[in-house]
């Protein structure tokens, strides 16, 4: 009986110690990208949607600026761009199919914006954390090349700091607060979708892209 415990034990000390290590290699492939493709509220509600995505936190990178506030980026001088933080399983969405999905959701041929939005808080960039990820983003700019034809103007920079934007802009997609609009208080989903719509984002993307655009169609 003794012997049977032991056994019995012995087996469950080892199927416990699996499951740790099996937890710790799968958290490993829990990975973080930031990239600036505009309007960050948009960037955000694109990709909450996407198989192997965790979360994205939308925010600021690339400045000089300590912590800083909305109003001072799209006032500009901070150097900041408005960004998106995105927590994923890389066994389930690779970097490069990421990289695939952004590129093709954002009009990489502007350099001064991003559809209504202009200046250089609204440029687009991905940033990367080592020479493995500025790899895989070099390819995934010249795929974006070859796709178009034309040389895309998205630029590959250095991971730099990321800072969270204020709570109000966090998930203002899906919202139910009210914000003060032209037209009145409403919804801030519904604020949401009349500035997607107004600002031309998804029509411009198809005009870009075609058959390859990401998210657009899901907007039109």
């Amino acid at each position: 009986m003794r012997d049977v415990i032991k056994i019995a034990t012995l087996a469950l000390a080892i199927f416990a110690g699996a499951l740790v290590q099996g937890g710790r290699a799968h958290a490993a492939d829990i990975r973080t990208a930031v990239v600036a493709g505009g309007c960050f509220w948009c960037v955000e509600s694109d990709f909450e949607g996407v198989d192997g995505v965790i979360e994205v936190v939308s925010g600021f990178a690339g400045g000089s600026v300590p912590n800083p506030e909305y109003r001072d980026v799209v006032r500009g001088g901070t150097g900041h761009l408005e960004v998106v933080e995105i927590t994923y399983d890389a066994d389930v969405l690779p970097y490069a199919g990421l990289l695939r999905l952004f590129l093709r959701s954002i009009d990489p041929l502007d350099t001064e914006g991003q559809f209504c939005d202009r200046g250089e808080s609204y440029t687009t960039a991905i940033f990367v954390n080592d020479d493995r990820e500025r790899e895989i983003a070099q390819g995934a700019i010249m795929e974006a090349e070859g796709s178009l034809g034309q040389n895309i103007v998205t630029p590959i920079r250095d991971a730099a700091p990321f800072y969270p934007a204020e709570d109000y802009h966090q998930d203002y997609y899906r919202s139910n607060d009210l914000v003060l609009t032209r037209f009145g208080p409403r919804r801030k989903s519904v604020a949401y979708d009349l500035y997607r719509e107004a600002c031309g984002r998804d029509q411009r993307v198809l005009d870009v892209w075609g058959s390859e655009a990401a998210f657009a169609a899901d907007h039109l």
